[in-house]
């Protein structure tokens, strides 16, 4: 993700936007023959976009709502040595493919019911361009279940026109995502895209129907743990009456921190509130 990007379309704020998107391996691996060596990982998390909203000014909130999530007919899962938590144990590559339908994924006769996410998705960054597989505070590779179907983002515009762009859709993914791989697979998209003024809550941040979700990405869990809960504190004392103190107490009583993915460049973490504990 690049401020310098050009820009392949350009809306007011508002306006609904469909993102067509390749899989995480640019559509390359499309049957269990295909393994993690034969990847192009010069190619690999392509990101749809940049998206430029007209009115979009430095220091602004863009608010996409992510409307509808509509998946190819299968997906792929992918292990080799090396890759994710269990690198020093796998022996062998060996992939997957699973075929996807509305009532789930079958995955070696296992259904497994549907998670669609989207696990890049980000504005451009102010200064040096990010590569998609890495998460930041400008969005990114973030692979955070809640980016689902329905749930609203909140990034930051570092650039005029925010310059949004998306990618890296899957069928469902685990937390943690400790293999280094959910179920990868291309899609369409279908956001409304708004332009928030003076939006006084850290980013990124989402909104579910019933969650408050911050999100840090680091170097390592501590420190994305760090800023995904004290950026939690801070929509508890935006949207309350309480001091920092007890912000940080009503987490240890009713938060829960998790891990997005654990295997991307920098590591990404998740702080919960259920939003009727600020009502």
């Amino acid at each position: 993700m690049d401020a310098e990007n050009e820009a392949v379309l350009s809306v007011d704020s508002g306006a609904r936007v469909t993102f067509e998107t390749l899989d995480c391996f640019s559509n390359t691996v499309l049957s269990s023959e295909d393994l993690v060596s034969s990847i192009d990982f010069s190619k690999v998390n392509p990101a749809t976009g940049p998206l430029y909203v007209n009115g979009a000014e430095v220091g602004d909130t863009l608010k996409v709502t992510i409307n509808q999530i509509r998946l190819a007919e299968q997906g792929a899962v992918v292990t080799a040595p090396g890759l994710g938590r269990l690198a020093d144990h796998i022996k062998k590559e060996e992939t997957i493919i699973c075929k996807v339908t509305e009532e789930g994924v079958d995955y070696h006769g296992i259904k497994i019911p549907l998670k669609k996410m989207i696990g890049v998705i980000g504005t451009a960054p102010a200064g040096e361009a990010v590569n998609t597989g890495t998460p930041g505070d400008h969005g990114g590779n973030m692979d955070t279940s809640r980016i689902a179907e329905g749930s609203i983002l909140y990034l930051p515009v570092n650039v005029k026109g925010a310059l949004l762009a998306l990618g890296d859709l899957h069928a469902t993914m685990g937390d943690g995502k400790i293999m280094g791989s959910g179920l990868e697979i291309a899609g369409e998209v279908d956001v409304t895209v708004e332009v928030v003024k003076d939006f006084p809550l850290p980013l990124p941040l989402v909104e579910t129907e019933d969650l408050w979700v911050t999100i840090g990405s680091r170097e390592n869990m501590e420190e994305a743990s760090d800023v995904a809960i004290l950026n939690m504190t801070e929509v508890i004392t935006q949207k309350s009456t309480v001091t920092l103190n007890q912000a940080g107490m009503l987490l240890t009583l009713a938060g829960r921190l998790v891990a997005c993915q654990v295997v991307n460049p920098n590591v990404t973490m998740r702080m919960e509130l259920p939003k009727s504990i600020l009502k």
